[in-house]
């Protein structure tokens, strides 16, 4: 229920803040993406979809509602769409929420009802388009924009309570909310945010409502069964779905799980980074990205002094919201604290990977392998409320120098500019727009599809019933996502190196089935032969057999590896679990199956298996054969490449590939750390015009070239067309899943590996 106050009859615009929300939820569904994305987006997606677990600690709540939006019956719409507006939605009440808290803090403040709406929109406006805000709110990524509705409730119903401590809903209220913060974290830990903010505000407002023990009691109560949808977890991993990260089925790996065990984070007093320089200049650098973040664009200039704007006004709004509104400041004020201060000084990340690609990638930095911005995602999107308090405080004054007038606010008769004087000087609210406009190409997802299209071109680039072998999120959670969601190339088995370390990893590809191969949805190059279809696991274990595989190897001298006619010699070296798995895999079922090793695996066959004589390149893959490649008229030897099947290389670029109108269709790649993907086009459309190139076929060759360029052109890679650098020079080095790694010249010849 509304808050009571003594001074003021107050009652909260829910109306207003229900369009405001609609009108936010409008600009997201306007530039919502309509397919998947890079990073854990296709994870958690497939993971609603199939009901199954995402890296821990599994997310159970995310699940449970995502999986209520991918059955939603919206005619032809897209499952991945339909998750996405699940984030559009939850951002979107949570600007409502923000609203209402800026709502309230105006009252007694100032008089008229339309300018503390007006404050109202202007917090929604500046959290909910701001950069990290934006564009987590158009793409389900994670489970963030559920964590940030959460704690927007949360931060409007302790302002509620702290209003009227001890009015007849307050005991009711903090049940509320410690069963929210339990919810909240049954969706992250994040949700646990609020908790500090939301006991200093009960302490300092009625610090004796700690010692009924009764509340006390009922309130961990509530927060533990907030935290029930983690019993789903044993119960859902035991029926084995298609996504069951960690296999939560007994106690031991149910607890580790939710203690994220695997990740084996360091103390807090063992920094990753200085706190000063790396970790808070990490955050600075993030804040600068709130309020103009289009790459293409971006006067670095420009960027830093509107960040510095942005952040003066919300210290403004700050200071005034303490000196006019105590009630509500001690738990927005710690809440703002903890979102930043404090929440940096936990994560304790590495250097930020925008920051090492600023530094040139120093060998001796530690470095996040992709910007962690969306952890600060409540952090920004809650600063719209201080910025808009300070905004509405320089708003006063201007408006001041134009004619005052005495009004009568709550029990005081205080002085202030009259109604024409606030419209006179509303022109400075102008300025909270700036992030609308100056995000928008960088936020907006509308029309992308090129994460599903390198799905599908690297799923048809592996023959009928193949074996892929991956190496980490951006090239293994897009082919979840295209497998269990969209059905495509099901009967691929993808083997993520990162993940085969794990034991549950391992179990899960004995558990597979095998599924028959769809020759009419296949490429037109596969049609026309029998596929036969395999039988069994291509790991000829029992699941307790695999669980035996050692987690390391050391090889001390040369090892032959011989499977046929297959030799290798593997370096002295320690083989990880994942390395043994694969080559256990290709004794046991090559060539029963065909294995492939995507591109995005870089130099892995080569320098840690050996099998660098025996790999062919096809599409987006590179094919283990028996024998050397020899060079003929399909098969041509590049340098840095290596051995290229030319006909089916070309048949699946001409007639199948859906990537390279993809990309330059979305003409803006934001997150440097996933640019190795485009880059995987650009590399195959010089190779082709190479090939092109020394066949003589002129047109030919010069057409893809000025394919290669504009993909370099928009994905930010254009200095791979750039003249020779001097030998003084280093180019920036690219993302870890860039391929090959090789620089091109302007002529597109590969000058280095």
């Amino acid at each position: 229920m509304p808050p009571k106050s003594t001074d003021l009859d107050y009652r909260p615009s829910y109306l207003a803040a229900t369009l405001t929300s609609l009108a936010v939820f409008a600009l997201y569904c306007a530039t919502l993406a309509p397919s998947t994305a890079m990073w854990d987006t296709s994870e958690y997606i497939s993971a609603a979809y199939v009901l199954g677990l995402p890296h821990p600690p599994g997310n159970p709540l995310f699940v449970l509602i995502g999986r209520v939006f991918a059955i939603l019956p919206l005619g032809s719409m897209h499952v991945a769409m339909k998750i996405n507006i699940l984030a559009a939605l939850t951002s979107a009440v949570s600007a409502g929420m923000w609203f209402l808290i800026t709502e309230r803090i105006l009252v007694g403040w100032l008089a008229d009802k339309w300018q503390r709406i007006v404050g109202g929109f202007l917090a929604a406006l500046i959290g909910a388009t701001a950069f990290t805000v934006w564009n987590q709110s158009v793409v389900n990524e994670k489970v963030y924009t559920v964590s940030l509705m959460g704690l927007a409730i949360i931060s409007w119903l302790t302002v509620l309570w702290s209003d009227d401590p001890d009015g007849p809903a307050a005991d009711r209220l903090l049940v509320l909310i410690a069963y929210l913060l339990g919810l909240g974290y049954a969706n992250h830990m994040m949700g646990f945010l609020a908790g500090p903010a939301v006991v200093v505000a009960v302490i300092v407002r009625r610090p004796q409502t700690l010692l009924r023990w009764k509340l006390i009691v009922a309130s961990v109560l509530a927060l533990f069964l907030g935290m029930t949808p983690f019993l789903t977890q044993p119960i859902r991993a035991a029926h084995f779905p298609a996504i069951n990260e960690g296999e939560p089925t007994t106690w031991d790996s149910f607890w580790y799980n939710f203690n994220r065990g695997q990740y084996g984070k360091p103390s807090l007093f063992d920094r990753q980074a200085p706190y000063v320089e790396g970790q808070l200049g990490m955050y600075w650098m993030y804040f600068r990205w709130q309020w103009l973040r289009d790459i293409k664009f971006e006067y670095p200039r420009l960027q830093a002094i509107l960040a510095f704007v942005y952040m003066i006004l919300g210290l403004m709004g700050g200071w005034v919201h303490f000196k006019r509104d105590r009630k509500s400041f001690w738990y927005l004020g710690t809440f703002m604290l903890t979102l930043t201060v404090v929440l940096i000084y936990y994560l304790n990340f590495k250097y930020g990977h925008s920051q090492c690609l600023a530094l040139g990638n120093p060998p001796d930095v530690n470095c996040e392998v992709r910007d962690r911005d969306y952890f600060f995602i409540v952090a920004f999107s809650a600063w719209g409320v201080w910025t808009a308090l300070g905004m509405i405080y320089i708003w006063e004054g201007v408006a001041s120098l134009f004619g005052n007038e005495e009004v009568k606010v709550g029990r005081d008769v205080v002085e202030t500019p009259r109604r024409q004087s606030w419209i006179f000087s509303s022109w400075i609210l102008a300025f909270a727009f700036i992030p609308l406009f100056a995000n928008w190409r960088a936020a907006s997802r509308a029309g992308q599809t090129d994460t599903f299209a390198f799905a599908h071109d690297l799923l048809d680039s592996v023959e009928p019933y193949g074996v892929l072998i991956t190496a980490g999120d951006n090239d293994t959670f897009p082919l979840w996502y295209a497998q269990e969601v969209e059905g495509v190339r099901k009967d691929v088995l993808v083997l993520c190196t990162s993940l085969l370390n794990t034991d549950w990893y391992v179990r899960q590809l004995v558990r597979r089935p095998v599924y028959p191969y769809d020759a009419a949805k296949g490429p037109a190059v596969y049609r026309g032969k029998e596929w036969p279809m395999p039988k069994g696991p291509p790991l000829h274990m029992t699941t307790v057999q695999a669980d035996s595989i050692p987690e390391y190897q050391e090889v001390r001298e040369p090892q032959l590896f011989r499977k046929g006619s297959i030799e290798a010699t593997i370096k002295p070296q320690v083989l990880a679990k994942a390395d043994i798995v694969v080559l256990l895999m290709i004794k046991d079922d090559y060539p029963n199956r065909p294995f492939y090793f995507s591109r995005t695996a870089g130099g892995y066959p080569q320098d840690v298996l050996g099998l660098g004589q025996n790999l062919l390149m096809q599409g987006l893959a590179r094919k283990l054969v028996e024998t050397t490649p020899v060079p003929g008229k399909d098969t041509v030897l590049l340098q840095g490449e290596g051995f290229v099947d030319v006909s089916r290389t070309n048949a699946l670029w001409y007639n199948d590939f859906l990537g390279p109108q993809a990309v330059l269709k979305r003409g803006l790649w934001v997150d440097k750390a996933s640019v190795g993907i485009p880059y995987i086009y650009i590399t195959t459309a010089v190779d082709l015009a190479d090939i092109a190139a020394q066949r003589s076929d002129s047109a030919q060759s010069r057409k893809l070239m000025d394919t290669a360029r504009a993909l370099a052109d928009a994905t930010d890679l254009s200095r791979l067309f750039a003249p020779q650098l001097p030998a003084t020079q280093t180019a920036v080095p690219l993302a870890p899943d860039s391929g090959s790694g090789v620089k091109l010249t302007d002529t597109g010849k590969k000058t280095h590996k």
